[in-house]
């Protein structure tokens, strides 16, 4: 029997735990989650204990996921359990289209339609959304959340903890910057720095955010 502790039994937690179920490498799926005991249940998965329990109930036969939709918190949740030597796995989705020429790094999911071409890198914790495109030689930093319908060209370079909103698109041979936020329907046309919001087409910057994520 192989299991597969998800940690985080919101919304996102439910669609990772859907795409895990429709790769059927696991036989069993539960999540864990801060509010347990009161919350015990997300759909038909049990929530069976507390995200700090972890390192206690991950066997040799369980695989661990983080599905917490906030890209630094998952991220530190990530580091942090790969620091105390528990496993992070990869969860993607049978109708993911996935170049063997690719490469994920642990942590990172990816949903139903999403592409990505070869020669792509993938850091911990990314996100890969239900039918986004990431083509040839892209890299992303360490979670990334590419949102439903994005796309970026060849050979975008996204920093970490970048957020491209749904139905944005990225020019190839762009730079995106770290703790930046793409909005929803943006054209990317021109690299783009850190800690930046941009929007529109052409997307242009229209704010700044703190170190902390805070927009100013």
């Amino acid at each position: 029997m192989r299991r597969l502790l998800v940690l985080g039994a919101g919304g996102h937690g439910k669609v990772v735990a859907d795409a895990a179920s429709a790769g059927r490498k696991w036989t069993v799926i539960e999540f864990l989650d801060d509010r347990y005991p009161e919350h015990g249940a997300l759909e038909d998965w049990k929530v069976i204990a507390r995200p700090a329990d972890v390192a206690g109930l991950a066997g040799a036969d369980d695989d661990v996921i983080v599905a917490i939709g906030d890209n630094a918190r998952r991220l530190a949740v990530i580091e942090e359990l790969l620091s105390r030597g528990v496993g992070v796995t990869v969860v993607t989705h049978p109708a993911a289209v996935i170049s063997p020429r690719a490469s994920l790094a642990p942590g990172c999911v990816v949903f139903a339609g999403a592409v990505i071409n070869a020669g792509t890198r993938i850091g911990r914790g990314c996100i890969v959304n239900t039918g986004a495109i990431v083509d040839h030689d892209c890299r992303l930093d360490d979670a990334v959340h590419v949102a439903p319908g994005a796309a970026l060209g060849g050979n975008v370079h996204v920093g970490r903890r970048s957020w491209i909103g749904i139905g944005a698109s990225v020019r190839h041979g762009l730079s995106i910057g770290s703790d930046t936020m793409i909005g929803a329907g943006a054209a990317v046309v021109a690299d783009i720095g850190d800690n930046a919001v941009a929007m529109g087409v052409p997307a242009r910057v229209s704010t700044r955010r703190d170190s902390d994520g805070t927009v100013e």
